[in-house]
């Protein structure tokens, strides 16, 4: 890739990349049908795990040979019902040919979560069988497609995209489980009615699986932190969104159209397909009216 680009469109067709011309992902599907965010965005289960394998099959055909796709996900519960996700991406991914490499739990602090305490029915009913837990935590799954040829890095850029192992050590950057803590998206914030990650997610995954210069994609692109933190390292961008609502939060983000008062402007092909849809303002919709329903 030679240029920094945002589609919207449907990341299951990535017509606009070229075959294993992208050396990273960085992403967090639209999780099922969760309440606080996307609240029947799919007409069933099965309608969302056929997202997932068409985007799986995609991925693997821009992916180049060897590199990582990380995607941050967790399981769903909805009315009662806990739904796998984590499993069935990973099985999915699986499937279309990827290497499982490893599972990072994402550990959020106590008292920033915003789901509902279902540790509470307990507290209501002290008796065996009422156990609920508080979810604190999500998956970063990190699949790898294929075998990765450690010699044909050139020693230059090896040492440009040296990672810094003070921080990697202060950090705690070689355990599988990593405290960050979350975004909320309140009122004051870019990404209201947006299910952003925080930026340490992107920049540990970069900076643990990427060289500079090189490019990192981001089929779910949301508010655009992913491609914001790669641009940050060195790297170029390359998101899919399908939401055209979200194009002005994305450009505020990614300062798009924007005097730089420091350093450069990133520049940006922005390509808007006839497959985008409009989600955002029905979305914020139904789950005001679902909390007034409460």
């Amino acid at each position: 890739m030679t240029k920094n680009m945002i589609i919207f469109g449907d990341a299951r067709n990535m017509k606009e990349l070229h075959d294993n011309s992208v050396h990273l992902v960085v992403t967090s599907p639209p999780y099922f049908n969760a309440p606080f965010d996307y609240p029947d965005l799919f007409k069933s289960y099965d309608e969302f795990l056929s997202l997932m394998r068409n985007v799986a099959r995609e991925l693997k055909r821009v992916l180049d040979e060897g590199r990582i796709a990380a995607f941050v996900v967790d399981d769903t519960l909805i009315k009662g019902k806990k739904y796998p996700v984590v499993a069935d991406i990973t099985k999915t991914f699986i499937e279309e040919g990827f290497k499982y490499r490893e599972r990072i739990v994402w550990v959020k602090p106590e008292g920033y979560i915003r789901i509902s305490r279902r540790s509470g029915v307990l507290l209501q009913h002290p008796y065996p069988m009422y156990y609920y837990p508080d979810n604190l935590q999500e998956s970063i799954l990190i699949f790898q497609n294929g075998e990765f040829d450690y010699k044909k890095i050139p020693e230059k850029l090896k040492e440009e995209s040296k990672i810094d192992i003070q921080e990697y050590q202060k950090e705690k950057w070689y355990l599988n489980v990593w405290q960050i803590t979350n975004v909320l998206p309140i009122n004051n914030r870019l990404e209201k009615g947006v299910a952003a990650f925080p930026e340490e997610i992107p920049y540990r995954l970069i900076k643990l699986f990427s060289y500079k210069g090189e490019t990192v994609l981001d089929p779910f692109l949301g508010s655009g932190t992913t491609l914001k933190v790669a641009l940050e390292l060195g790297r170029k961008a390359v998101g899919y969104e399908i939401d055209i609502e979200l194009l002005d939060v994305v450009k505020k983000k990614l300062k798009i159209d924007q005097p730089a008062l420091i350093g450069n402007i990133p520049e940006f092909e922005i390509i808007i397909r006839e497959d985008i849809k409009h989600l955002r303002t029905q979305l914020q919709e139904k789950v005001a009216k679902n909390n007034k329903g409460k």
